[in-house]
């Protein structure tokens, strides 16, 4: 399988624990003190980072570290958005489209030759 899709794959799963870790307790445990949301967050957080670490060593066989960050951009809007929709039930906004654009013209400078 090649570098950039055991990267990506890597990265979105890891990007799914982040998004996680870093919002849910938001509207799971928002009436419990916040220790209570870090401990869980950190909890969530470790997982990320077992997958994570190896994803950027992977990548970064074959990608320099520009495009590992921008690729991990990509992803955690990709990851982002659906999870603020469906999950945490806020509303879909066009500023996501032009967000999007804009990380795509990230994406063309970064990996561009």
């Amino acid at each position: 399988m090649p570098v950039i899709v055991q990267t990506t794959i890597l990265l979105v799963l890891s990007n799914i624990f982040m998004t996680f870790a870093w919002y849910a307790h938001l509207s799971k445990l928002n009436n419990r003190a916040w220790i209570i949301a870090a401990l869980f967050s950190w909890g969530i957080a470790f997982f990320e980072y077992l997958i994570q670490v190896p994803a950027n060593r992977i990548g970064h066989t074959e990608l320099n570290l520009s495009q590992l960050k921008i690729l991990q951009e990509v992803i955690t809007l990709s990851v982002f958005v659906p999870f603020s929709i469906f999950y945490m039930g806020e509303n879909i906004k066009l500023d996501y489209l032009w967000a999007g654009i804009c990380i795509l013209g990230a994406v063309y400078f970064i990996f561009r030759s």
